[in-house]
């Protein structure tokens, strides 16, 4: 596993995928990762739902404007807010935030590419039907997971001086 500083510095998301399976282990070492971001309380208050089959993955796609990229996935998890498990919805979603987090770089220490689609959210309730998972699930992303394919384009980020501000007494 590479150093988890290299790791955050080289991350990139992943749009184009090769048609290797993702593994049993590399699929359990991120959940695993997930599982262990922090939240408010210890209450954990994440739930996955792990799609392999290509027929979901396909109808999970078809619910965002993305759908190439999740359909070219090998692997979808789809991440929720589970509400009975939920005590303060803001922290609740920055754990979520966490967890999400936690396993893109998993996925990326072990040579797999992610993406965390977002946009997705605009047709929450049709994807959390198609999952038939429980009314109290709420989709928060769908992260898409596989062997990347090609290259990944190179990022750039803000300068720290424009991000950090000091306050002075």
């Amino acid at each position: 596993m590479m150093d988890l500083l290299q790791a955050i510095r080289e991350r990139r998301s992943v749009r184009k995928f090769t048609d290797e399976a993702v593994s049993e282990e590399h699929l359990l070492t991120i959940l695993e990762a997930g599982r262990w971001a922090p939240s408010g309380l210890n209450n954990q208050p994440w739930r996955f739902v792990v799609i392999e089959q290509e027929a979901i993955r396909k109808s999970v796609a078809e619910k965002t404007k993305y759908r190439k990229v999740l359909e070219a996935a090998p692997l979808q998890v789809a991440v929720f807010l589970d509400g009975e498990a939920s005590y303060n919805r803001d922290k609740d979603l920055q754990g979520v935030g966490a967890c999400l987090q936690n396993m893109q770089l998993a996925a990326h220490s072990l040579g797999l590419g992610t993406v965390w689609m977002g946009e997705i959210l605009n047709r929450r309730e049709e994807v959390e039907a198609l999952l038939k998972v429980p009314e109290t699930y709420e989709l928060m992303a769908v992260l898409a997971v596989g062997h990347p394919a090609g290259t990944v384009k190179d990022a750039s980020r803000e300068p720290l001086s424009e991000l950090v501000f000091r306050q002075y007494s």
